[in-house]
């Protein structure tokens, strides 16, 4: 598909190309790989023992200060799973990821790429709020990331986004720096599973630093590029 120029006339659409500078085009060819067929087993059974393994977690601190978890939201036959950091308060409140400000800017992104949210699958790295919407810390990212990785198992994407630095560091540690490696396609093997990941920059930092919009733009037509390629319906 060709994305829509900003003298076309869709108002929503120009409204959303207000948000970013779309001069700033990357050219990175994503890398081929083999993703295992998807698991037989119903994926619903599969998500709520999932959730319950998370509730009963013992000793946790971001439990005891958060509401209620906030698992997952969307499609879970969906081919394209996004992962962010973690639950603030409007998550924390609702039960649901990235429905805060933050929520709204990554829908009007989606928006930008003809993907509407409720075809994907959004989760977070940690599902209880951090206090004070503080970053999660390295120990919670470690605890967390056993729970992440079967979470993608069982939705099994063709495309993982990941966005901001905590998904990165779960993933592929702590030593990459998110303004480097964003706008590339990885390979992430998780229990044996290869997975197509990029990675990009977090909504909420791009509210704070709307300077970095243009480069989030060009991930959002990679993305756009590669869905196409992989002839995903969505």
């Amino acid at each position: 598909m060709e994305l829509k120029q900003k003298n076309q006339s869709d108002n929503n659409f120009e409204d959303v190309l207000d948000l970013f500078e779309i001069d700033h085009v990357y050219a990175n060819e994503p890398i081929k790989r083999i993703i295992n067929e998807p698991n037989l087993e119903d994926k619903q059974s599969l998500l709520e023992k999932l959730k319950d393994k998370i509730l009963n977690i013992a000793d946790c601190e971001l439990k005891k200060n958060s509401t209620q978890i906030v698992f997952g939201d969307g499609d879970p036959q969906s081919p394209i799973m996004i992962i962010g950091e973690g639950p603030g308060q409007k998550e924390d409140e609702m039960g649901k990821p990235f429905v805060g400000d933050a929520g709204a800017l990554l829908n009007k992104m989606l928006e930008a790429i003809n993907i509407k949210r409720p075809k994907i699958y959004i989760t977070n790295v940690v599902n209880f709020r951090p206090p004070n919407n503080r970053k999660p810390e390295p120990s919670e990212i470690n605890r967390y990331s056993a729970f992440l990785r079967e979470h993608i198992n069982i939705i099994n994407p063709k495309i993982l986004i990941l966005m901001g630095s905590t998904a990165m560091e779960a993933l592929y540690g702590q030593t990459l720096k998110i303004s480097k490696e964003r706008g590339k396609w990885k390979e992430l093997i998780v229990n044996q599973n290869t997975y197509e990941t990029i990675l990009t920059f977090h909504p909420a930092y791009l509210l704070r630093q709307p300077d970095q919009k243009k480069y989030s733009w060009a991930d959002l037509k990679m993305i756009r590029k590669r869905i196409d390629e992989l002839k995903i319906s969505i």
